[in-house]
């Protein structure tokens, strides 16, 4: 591991990002040109002192997923990641899934600029990669899992636990929605192992899923209209948007609700709410 060069081109892309950029305040007597420290801890989950050590050239080696989480704050292009990741001697993961995935620029800059609406980057296996602090208090936080588990269709079909987040006469359309998108992408990747392996793991462990499966069924979810049970404010219906990147392995969730609703009024709420007295819960892709 290069300490050194680690260090430096951390602190050279820190300087190079204004606080507005990723949705943080100006404010005033600022003395560095971008970022400050704690705020690129902040942005990637990070201690300060554990960042500040990165900078100075010191400290352990950083993981895989602490990398991936600095390429999101720093908000790295794909070379730029994938040089983060040589200096730290660590192999670089795909691109485009996992929980070490690198989210696509252009769904980034969009989602830092949704701040007065729910809003995430997932995978086109609805697996979250980032998402800003409405979503996480609507939706809840995405579970500390690596592998199929970190998937929402994986665990809807193996974990009941899963499909609180909906009320449970919605869970039919949630369940044919699920499989119909996981059909679509199966078909858009090709024999890809991750998929393959996903849809044999769900037809064994799940008859629903077997049985919607073979309804061959297929439709990528774009828009949906949700009700999602949120633990202080009840039921909340919302309108559910996507947009896609130009590979279709990654999208932007946003959730809306039109003026005068009751979903606008929670929405609204929710705000205040934040996630106080929330308790971690299996987040929406």
């Amino acid at each position: 591991m290069n300490h050194s060069e680690l260090a430096a081109f951390l602190k050279s892309r820190r300087d190079r990002i204004r606080p507005g950029d990723v949705g943080l305040p100006t404010g005033p007597r600022r003395r560095v040109p971008g970022l400050r420290r704690e705020e690129v801890a902040q942005l990637a989950g990070l201690s300060a002192d554990y960042y500040t050590e990165l900078e100075r050239g010191r400290g352990a080696q950083p993981s895989a997923q602490v990398l991936a989480a600095l390429a999101r704050a720093l908000r790295l292009d794909g070379d730029e990641r994938d040089h983060l990741f040589h200096l730290a001697d660590r192999p670089v993961p795909p691109a485009a899934h996992g929980p070490n995935a690198h989210v696509q620029p252009g769904l980034l800059g969009l989602l830092d600029r949704l701040t007065t609406t729910p809003a995430q980057v997932i995978t086109d296996l609805h697996e979250i990669l980032v998402q800003n602090p409405l979503a996480a208090a609507l939706v809840g936080r995405p579970p500390a899992v690596r592998g199929p588990e970190a998937s929402l269709v994986h665990r809807w079909f193996t974990d009941p636990g899963a499909r609180a987040i909906y009320p449970a006469e919605d869970h039919p359309h949630h369940s044919r929605v699920f499989v119909a998108d996981l059909q679509a992408v199966a078909a858009r990747r090709g024999k890809d192992s991750e998929v393959t392996r996903m849809v044999a793991t769900l037809r064994r462990r799940s008859r629903e899923f077997a049985t919607l499966w073979d309804t061959h069924d297929v439709a990528l979810r774009r828009t949906d209209h949700k009700r999602i049970v949120h633990p202080a404010l009840g039921v909340i219906e919302l309108d559910c948007h996507s947009l896609f990147s130009e590979d279709g392995r990654q999208r932007l969730l946003w959730f809306s609700a039109p003026p005068g609703t009751e979903g606008a009024a929670q929405l609204e709420l929710l705000s205040v709410i934040g996630t106080q007295d929330m308790t971690t819960r299996a987040s929406n892709g």
